[in-house]
């Protein structure tokens, strides 16, 4: 059985800090995410905000991957890259950021509407929304990780959405 190694108070606070970092570069993004705007544009505000803040990048050179973001156009479920596509009304952009500050990471994803989208895509946004609250509410000592996996998927299904392909 593997070592829980827990975190001192102090690099719970650096882990803050790396947060904190990531999720003011989701805050620089939201200020220019529009129509017209490329996200290879995004890509290159995050990198200049998280090195102007004193970060890396931590998704950068990772693996091998070219980029500072990830970023999936409507349908794209994940770890898409960046390109010289504009964003166009009715997109939703899911920007994934991750940080390396004093050694420790953050990372954090949101997904943006681009201007006005449809109702579904409202409805999809919201609920996967609630359904990640639900299970930060399971997220507590003497809960099991089932548990919250659970709380997301019972929320998501009691409104429609399910997983309908395959792995």
């Amino acid at each position: 059985m593997s070592k829980i190694n827990y975190k001192s108070i102090e690099e719970i606070e650096l882990i803050r800090e790396s947060s904190l970092l990531v999720s003011k570069t989701l805050g620089e993004i939201a200020k220019v995410i529009a129509p017209g705007v490329t996200t290879l544009e995004l890509n290159t505000l995050a990198e200049t905000f998280i090195r102007d803040n004193g970060g890396v990048p931590a998704f950068l050179n990772y693996n091998g991957f070219p980029f500072s973001l990830c970023i999936s156009l409507n349908d794209q479920v994940v770890h898409g890259f960046p390109s010289k596509h504009a964003l166009v009304e009715g997109d939703i952009v899911s920007v994934d950021c991750g940080v390396v500050l004093n050694k420790y990471y953050g990372d954090s994803a949101y997904t943006f509407a681009i201007g006005e989208i449809p109702e579904a895509t409202q409805t999809l946004l919201r609920v996967t929304k609630e359904s990640l609250y639900k299970g930060i509410e399971k997220a507590v000592a003497g809960m099991r990780v089932g548990d919250i996996g659970s709380a997301v998927q019972e929320h998501a299904e009691n409104h429609g959405l399910a997983w309908l392909g395959n792995w």
